[in-house]
């Protein structure tokens, strides 16, 4: 796919997340990988209103090269991208429910939601939760390094969930059902739930491996 089509994709899924409600004001970021560096959304940019000829470029190691002023969190995707040579694409969000959930005291730190659903498995499965830093804070990739290579998304505390893909499309997807979880998660709080079993969610990754 050429870089074009990729700034006009990544124009166009940050508008899609807005109308969604996934993203407000200026918060959060999406970057996608190029053969030699990667492309970001720049700093203090809305994403519903992305100019594509003014994404921030980056060389491979996540040198400033063209474009706007990169995020000031464009270290977290290079630390995400060393650590996950397949992955294509990252969407970091402040969506309200990934964060709420972010929030909660007594939540699993290994593995923050439920497998309330087979598709939160196929498309998220263990969702670690990063310990808390202040924004922009360098130290957020080192803690995100030691957990990025065994999963495709994690959720920073107090902040907000990261997702690589294999692509753009996939990265969205992810966040999208991760965010469905994180509401139904806060829904159903007052009521005993039935997630999937064990047997049941070793059946999703064997049939539907992460990426």
């Amino acid at each position: 796919m050429s870089e074009n089509r990729l700034r006009e994709d990544i124009a166009s899924f940050g508008e899609m997340l807005t109308r969604l409600g996934l993203a407000h004001g200026s918060t959060g970021n999406i970057s996608v990988r190029l053969d030699d560096g990667w492309l970001i959304t720049p700093t203090n940019s809305r994403l519903g209103r992305l100019d594509p000829a003014r994404l921030g470029r980056l060389d491979s190691g996540g040198r400033h090269v063209a474009g706007d002023k990169p995020s000031k969190e464009a270290f977290l995707h290079q630390c995400v991208y060393d650590m996950r040579p397949g992955a294509a694409a990252i969407v970091h969000l402040h969506s309200t429910h990934s964060v709420a959930v972010s929030c909660l005291a007594g939540i699993d730190a290994d593995d923050v939601l439920p497998p309330l659903t087979a598709y939160y498995v196929m498309r998220v499965g263990r969702l670690p939760l990063i310990p808390y830093f202040p924004p922009g804070d360098e130290r957020l990739a080192g803690a995100v390094r030691q957990v990025a290579a065994r999963h495709t998304a994690v959720l920073l505390a107090n902040h907000g969930p990261v997702v690589a893909g294999k692509n753009l499309d996939a990265a969205v997807a992810a966040i999208e059902e991760l965010e469905a979880t994180a509401r139904l998660y806060l829904l159903l709080q007052d009521r005993p739930i039935r997630p999937l079993d064990a047997d049941q969610v070793d059946e999703l990754r064997r049939l539907y491996p992460a990426d």
